[in-house]
This record gives structure tokens, sequence and C-alpha cells, in this order.
């Protein structure tokens, strides 16, 4: 089993990087993803800064876009896939100055479409957004989010398919979306493996699983709301099972809603891992 890291969805100080740094080495965790979903908090100064003492500190950074900032649009000129280019952009400046990967998007919506139809549509903007972030010294790498929609675009089979068609795209394993989606199937190790396996499948050698991870409500195989850890029915003792399974590094950003749960997700995953390398040494 490789190196585990674990974080918090967000950043625990917007004032200062190193007030941030700080709490994120208080609360004993070596990864944080930036929290732009609602909006640019962090600008170049912040992002540059935060960067270089994460390096010092071991602490991998990762990036959640904001939310409008999908693509697989109808319209590929219209004023939404635009105003979404351009968030990504900026984005992916921040990432650059910060040295965060993946920047991790929402892989869009049907919109009336065949599956088929939007994922090539996901797959065409993708392709013409790197296109025009390579030009601009940004080809960072992205992670396509799996979704919490049962009957919307982006099941893992749908993520998987886009990650494949770019070594620059990964596949992010949300598994409280995947625990709604599928009634709360995830209770055992093997559908965790399961999951994985499929995106292990497309990953190049030595990059790490993207996964994200909470306790979650939901009704009619939709998500509803992250729990507090303990309170709906996700647990991540068998996620560190089967991580034991792959000879892949792993980075889980908790979305939990508060900071015991995300120490009581980092402590059971720190103890598989603890356990997995004295059976392995």
């Amino acid at each position: 089993m490789s190196v585990v890291r674990v974080g918090p969805g967000d950043v625990p100080s917007r004032e200062s990087p190193e007030q941030a740094i700080e709490l994120l080495g208080r609360g004993g965790y070596d990864a944080c993803e930036i929290d732009l979903s609602s909006g640019f908090w962090m600008d170049r100064d912040y992002a540059h800064r935060f960067g270089s003492l994460a390096r010092d500190a071991g602490i991998a950074l990762s990036i959640h876009a904001p939310l409008a900032a999908f693509l697989g649009h109808v319209d590929a000129t219209g004023r939404k896939r635009q105003m979404a280019v351009g968030m990504l952009d900026h984005s992916a400046g921040i990432a650059v100055a910060c040295g965060a990967a993946p920047i991790v998007i929402h892989p869009g919506f049907l919109l009336g479409r065949a599956r088929q139809q939007a994922i090539d549509a996901v797959v065409q903007q993708l392709g013409d957004l790197h296109e025009r972030l390579v030009a601009k010294d940004r080809g960072v790498p992205f992670g396509i989010e799996v979704m919490g929609r049962v009957q919307e675009l982006g099941s893992l089979d749908d993520v998987v398919t886009i990650a494949g068609h770019f070594d620059w795209v990964r596949p992010v394993i949300d598994f409280a979306h995947m625990h709604a989606t599928s009634d709360g199937g995830f209770t055992s190790v093997e559908p965790f493996v399961s999951a994985l396996a499929k995106a292990d499948a497309v990953l190049r050698p030595g990059i790490p699983f993207h996964i994200h991870f909470s306790d979650v409500s939901f009704a009619n195989r939709n998500e509803k709301a992250h729990l507090p850890y303990g309170q709906g029915t996700l647990r991540a003792e068998p996620l560190g099972a089967a991580l034991t399974r792959f000879e892949r590094p792993a980075t889980v950003i908790s979305e939990s809603p508060d900071e015991p749960s995300n120490q009581a997700i980092k402590t059971a995953l720190t103890n598989f891992s603890l356990t997995a390398a004295l059976r392995d040494g």
C-alpha cells in the first residue's frame, strides 16, 4: 500500500496563509483542497505564499473550482460556457501559483441530450480548454468529480470515460455521492475496491487517487447533504481496507461539515495505513 494523505476540503484560514498552514499542521493533515466552489477568495499573493509554506510542510494541495465552472455546454459559444472557461482559466492560474493539482470540476449536465452526446461535448470542450491553458503556461491537471445525481451526468462510468481521453484529466471519486446514488451500497470493502479499480485503470502510474469522502444523507438515490461523521451509514474503514489492495498513493479530502468528523475520518484511514505498513514491513 502506498501513502494515503488526508486533509480538509477547505483552507482553515482565509486571513493568513501562515495561520492556515499552522492549523493544518495542528490537525495532523498532509493534504488540503482549496475551496473556490463559491468564488475566488484567494488572490495570487496568498496562493504563492500558501503554496510555498505547504511544500515546506509536506502538504499536498488541490483546488475545487467554482460550481458554475463546468463544461459540456450545449451552446459551445454561449455566455455560460465563456464564463466557465474564464473561471477555469483563473483557477488554473491560482493552481500554478500555489502548486496545486488537480483542479476539481463537475462534469456538467445532460441538458436533454443522450448521455454519450453530453460526454462528447465535455471531452471536446476540455480539449479546447487545455489548448488555451497550455498556451498561457497553465496546463495543469484537472479532476472530474463523480456526482450524486442518479439520473444526471456524472456517474463513475461517465467520469472514467471522460478521463480516459486525456492523460491530464483524472477521475475524482466522491464516495458520499456514490453511496447516495447506490442507495447506501458502500458498506463493505468490495464496492470500494470495484470503484477504485475503475479509476486505477485510467490513471498513469504514480498519480494518486483523488477521493472526496464524508458521511451523507440521501433520498431516492440522490444526495441530500453532507453529514457529521457517524450520523449516516458511510464509514472510512472499508475505504482504508480497499486502498491496501492498490499500489497507488491516494489523497482523501474530507468534505465533512465539522472538524471532529475530519479527524475521525483521518484517524480511521491512518490506522489502516499503519496496519498495512506493519504487515508489509
